[in-house]
């Protein structure tokens, strides 16, 4: 059983160095290529710093960029999960409410038109600079893509499938749990991504706005005083960051429906 297993994690290890090898290369070659254009035209660092400098910055200043991330981090999953946890259950109530699709659904799609920063300068009003208005501004960018997605997952099952279920017997708890939900999450987990891409940004921007710690708030001060090596190092910290969360979700995503079809074809794409 052990060298079956071990084997299984080879076979694995083998598929993934196949598949991410040239996503690595050309990552390696665009910093060789950066780097060697700003040596060669000798641009000064607050203009465009290179890559050398900014991974310097990252072993000089890691144990500050270690702690603005976990203030950062924090906000950014605890507005995620509020807006998973409510946004989900809120679009199967308008989805199945006549009354609610015609008053709250018109109201979600304004507010998702509405540039999110322009309610930051009120919260920071009325709850001050703590940890409570960073978390909202996050939850508003979360909390719509969850919504409309969801509204449309459940809402897109075909008629024929309705009364296929319907024709076996099943009840309506039955056809749910059966049917209606499972083929409602591919679309459900397009809103959840969208909203792990955007959960990084309502931090960042929230630390803009009233932030005394963060990775935005230190980005501000940063290109404040010229440092864009330190700027750029903030920046690939965000975009890790943003990215851990990504791939969690996708991995909640292949373990919850690893029968649809953008799995599969995932699968099938490893030779």
């Amino acid at each position: 059983m052990a060298s079956i297993g071990s084997g299984g994690w080879a076979r694995r290890w083998r598929g993934f160095a196949r598949e991410a090898w040239l996503p690595v290369a050309f990552m390696v070659g665009l910093f060789v290529a950066w780097e060697g254009f700003v040596r060669g035209f000798d641009i000064a660092r607050y203009i465009l710093p290179a890559p050398s400098e900014i991974f310097a910055q990252f072993i000089l200043r890691a144990g500050l960029l270690w702690d603005y991330t976990l203030v950062t981090g924090g906000e950014t999953l605890a507005g995620f999960f509020v807006a998973v946890a409510l946004g989900i259950p809120l679009s199967l109530l308008i989805a199945f409410s006549w009354i609610l699709r015609r008053t709250f659904y018109p109201l979600a799609v304004s507010l998702e038109m509405v540039p999110k920063i322009a309610f930051a300068p009120m919260f920071v009003t009325w709850l001050g600079f703590s940890f409570v208005p960073k978390i909202i501004i996050v939850f508003m960018v979360c909390f719509f893509p969850i919504l409309l997605n969801g509204i449309l997952a459940f809402t897109s099952l075909s008629e024929d499938l309705l009364r296929f279920s319907r024709s076996t017997g099943a009840g309506p708890l039955t056809t749910f749990f059966k049917v209606r939900l499972p083929a409602a999450l591919p679309q459900l987990f397009v809103g959840i991504k969208g909203a792990a891409v955007n959960a990084t940004v309502g931090a960042t921007v929230s630390e803009w706005v009233g932030g005394d710690a963060g990775l935005g708030y230190y980005i501000q001060i940063a290109t404040g005083d010229l440092r864009m090596d330190i700027a750029f190092a903030i920046i690939i910290t965000l975009a890790a960051l943003g990215l851990a969360l990504f791939w969690a979700v996708v991995l909640v995503e292949r373990a919850l429906i690893p029968w649809h079809i953008s799995q599969r074809v995932g699968v099938q794409h490893v030779p």
